[in-house]
């Protein structure tokens, strides 16, 4: 098979369009979401309430365990047997947020373990509320020591947004496959969705590299 500039020209805003409407949208929303519940799950854990911190550590490992495609099945083909109904894309955002929660939280863990303990005695003896203690010393120092972390976890994030094919949500690949599939050429598409991905994943692993050195200077 020959490259046909022309096809190639032809179908690139489509799959550029689908990569920023759709693949990159998802991603972001699902960073939101991890984020968010990767602090709360991480804060649960290191807190070591009875129970609840136990029950949190048997949930992480169970997300972490089982393979994404596994649990986009489940909860969009399952989940609505029992009367839950969710569309592909919020399912997407969903599954993606909480899969990549689950990482996000070890590296919140991280990130909190590696707070001096002195801080915290000092915070004690000054009778600092808890909440202002998480806000004011803990969170602050954790969040600058994982940034580059979580930002490669993004990244990671945003190459397994193709996963959502299995339930149809219409992301760059999918579009891709489409494509290939009514024209019955295939290698334009995907060598454009994976240069596609080339051009948002590379700088942005250069872009963290850089963070995290400068975050280890300052």
């Amino acid at each position: 098979m020959i490259w046909d500039w022309q096809f190639a020209w032809e179908i690139f805003p489509i799959l550029l369009r689908a990569f920023l409407q759709v693949s990159l949208v998802i991603t972001v929303l699902a960073t939101l979401l991890a984020a968010a519940l990767g602090l709360v799950m991480a804060v649960i854990r290191y807190s070591k309430v009875p129970v609840v911190s136990p029950t949190t550590s048997g949930f992480l490992q169970f997300i972490r365990g089982t393979p994404i495609p596994v649990q986009l099945f489940f909860v969009y083909y399952v989940l609505p047997d029992i009367g839950v109904l969710i569309t592909a894309i919020v399912t997407g955002v969903l599954v993606l947020g909480i899969h990549y929660a689950s990482y996000f939280a070890e590296v919140y863990r991280g990130g909190i373990e590696s707070i001096p303990k002195g801080q915290w005695e000092a915070s004690t003896a000054l009778s600092l509320p808890v909440k202002t203690t998480w806000q004011r010393v803990v969170l602050p120092q954790a969040v600058r020591k994982i940034i580059p972390s979580l930002g490669n976890y993004v990244i990671s994030m945003a190459k397994e947004v193709p996963f959502l094919l299995f339930i149809s949500v219409p992301e760059m690949v999918a579009q891709a496959k489409d494509i290939g599939g009514a024209n019955f050429r295939y290698l334009e598409p995907f060598t454009i969705c994976g240069l596609i991905y080339l051009a948002f994943s590379y700088p942005a692993s250069v872009l963290m590299r850089k963070l995290e050195i400068r975050l280890e200077i300052a």
